[in-house]
């Protein structure tokens, strides 16, 4: 029988490992056919949104990313035991007939970090994020196909450190000048129509056009009561973040005629670098014009001009702090180069987990669960901030997890502290907390920031 089962099981991964492949040459086909024709526009793509392995594909992208019940309360364990072939059955007949409609988007308002802002985030229900993720599915390729090299945020096989890598290039190459700012809630901002001018451009497929816009129509329900508007793709929706980009390409292609600088853009945050600060002030003001024009503002209290030079102030961009800073080492201090660590804001968000992590209310789970917690979170945090001029930040932060360990220990034991760092000191592996020294990769201009990996 287990013999049986288990054959059963490798033929499910198998056959999961063919759908995905077919999933994933339809976005390539779609990449390459818009790619070849810029002028292209689709009008047919709704049968690719309900087709079964699409679905199945968007299921496993919500499954993994473990959000939270919409206003129907139905959770990711509610739809496993209700079956996942019964709702992705019910949910294709749905579109093929025309008859889905999205629930409102569940409001809620989560602290920005290290501000005493609320950030609204809108949680749509599960069966709606399926069928988001399998539209963002099939138009992304799309418009993948036209977005321009200064976007990094949100786009397949691009991220944060693509984007911190041109900062570095351009500093390197005397740009030094750097506008910083962003969008002014920008995700709540986008107005329908220019967003759906903007879907039009390339998507022709009225079901398409007709699914879009019951996604943006649907509201949320904040206080028990529903509320709409013509403006905003919710923050929080799993297709927002490809709408977002889709409609800032047209601010990213106006840049490109009538900008100044190098723009670098992870969705609605942005630097500009030049080489003066006349161009610096003439990018703002081509920024401002822009983005005026596309209905969206720029965030005042984020908006300035920063020199990057010796002794001066530096910025923070994606979580890092950046600095122009002389070499410290006897065969570097006649370089000054544009350094980057974690950012003040980083280093108490980490430093408030690893708080949460060893919080006394813990006291009666075992140590090596607290510390396995501990670990999990260290690698994920070093992952990122590991490509950087990290040193410092790591050796306070890994003595930061290592003291609230020892704390945790003694408490647990209900002895004083220094029991707590007798036995973790003692141990031979520090019951087995990790070690973040060793592991940083110093960022070089114009080097691909993967090779050094």
């Amino acid at each position: 029988m287990r013999h049986v089962q288990g054959r059963a099981g490798e033929c499910h991964i198998v056959a999961r490992a063919i759908e995905q492949d077919k999933v994933r040459e339809l976005q390539r086909t779609l990449y390459r056919a818009a790619k070849a024709d810029p002028g292209r526009r689709f009008h047919a793509l709704y049968d690719k949104v309900h087709r079964r392995d699409v679905l199945e594909r968007a299921w496993e992208l919500v499954r993994a990313n473990h959000g939270a019940a919409g206003i129907d309360r139905q959770t990711i364990a509610d739809v496993q035991e209700y079956g996942v072939d019964r709702l992705l059955d019910e949910l294709t007949a749905d579109l093929k007939e025309g008859r889905w409609r999205p629930f409102p988007a569940r409001r809620v308002f989560i602290p920005k970090p290290g501000r005493d802002e609320l950030r609204p985030l809108s949680i749509p229900a599960v069966r709606d994020r399926i069928v988001q993720a399998a539209a963002k599915i099939v138009i992304e390729p799309i418009f993948e196909a036209d977005f321009l090299p200064c976007s990094f945020g949100f786009r397949p096989k691009r991220g944060q450190h693509d984007a911190l890598q041109v900062l570095i290039n351009e500093a390197w190459g005397g740009r030094r000048w750097v506008l910083e700012s962003d969008v002014a809630n920008c995700f709540e901002a986008i107005p329908h129509s220019g967003l759906m001018s903007a879907i039009e451009e390339r998507i022709v497929d009225r079901q398409v056009l007709k699914l879009l816009r019951a996604m943006l129509r649907a509201g949320v329900m904040e206080d028990q009561a529903v509320m709409r508007s013509d403006v905003g793709t919710p923050q929080g929706g799993v297709i927002s973040p490809c709408l977002c980009n889709v409609y800032l390409h047209r601010l990213d292609r106006q840049w490109a005629e009538r900008g100044h600088g190098e723009l670098v853009r992870f969705a609605d945050d942005m630097v500009v670098m030049c080489r003066s600060r006349q161009e610096a002030e003439r990018a703002l003001r081509a920024l401002r014009a822009i983005l005026g024009e596309l209905g969206l503002t720029l965030k005042d209290a984020k908006t300035r001009i920063v020199e990057l030079r010796e002794g001066g102030e530096g910025l923070d961009f994606l979580g890092f702090h950046h600095r122009w800073v002389r070499g410290n080492t006897p065969a570097s201090k006649h370089l000054t180069f544009l350094a980057r660590w974690p950012s003040r804001q980083a280093m108490t968000r980490a430093r408030d987990r690893i708080r949460e992590l060893t919080d006394r209310r813990r006291l009666r789970e075992p140590v090596e669960d607290v510390v396995q917690d501990l670990n999990g979170f260290l690698r994920g945090w070093a992952g990122y901030f590991r490509y950087g001029n990290s040193t410092d930040a790591f050796d306070k932060i890994t003595f930061h997890a290592f003291a609230r360990l020892a704390g945790f220990i003694a408490k647990r034991h209900k002895r004083r502290t220094r029991y707590g760092w007798g036995v973790l000191t003692h141990s031979p592996d520090r019951m087995g907390l990790i070690d973040l020294s060793g592991i940083i990769v110093a960022p070089r201009p114009y080097r691909p920031w993967r090779k050094g990996r």
